[in-house]
């Protein structure tokens, strides 16, 4: 299948719209990754499946890391009912 290769847009080739979603979706992936470390030092490692180090280290690969912390990596304690 030859084809053409689709050369990467850089910041200036892109219109204002791509640029907003841009800075949007880092500004997210920031957050989530900071919320993800805040956990990690606040939660007891009895609490987090696996190594501390390890969710540390997986925190940092885009949304995948810090989103599979949180959806498989703290235990989850059960409810409390009055």
């Amino acid at each position: 299948m030859g084809g053409m290769k689709r050369k990467k847009k850089s910041w200036k080739d892109m219109t204002p719209g791509q640029r907003r979603v841009t800075i949007v979706a880092g500004v997210l992936e920031f957050a989530l990754m900071l919320a993800a470390q805040r956990s990690i030092s606040k939660t007891p490692a009895e609490q987090i499946r696996g190594s501390k180090v390890l969710w540390r280290a997986a925190s940092f690969i885009n949304f995948f890391g810090p989103v599979g912390y949180f959806l498989f990596g703290r235990r989850r304690t059960p409810e409390r009912r009055a």
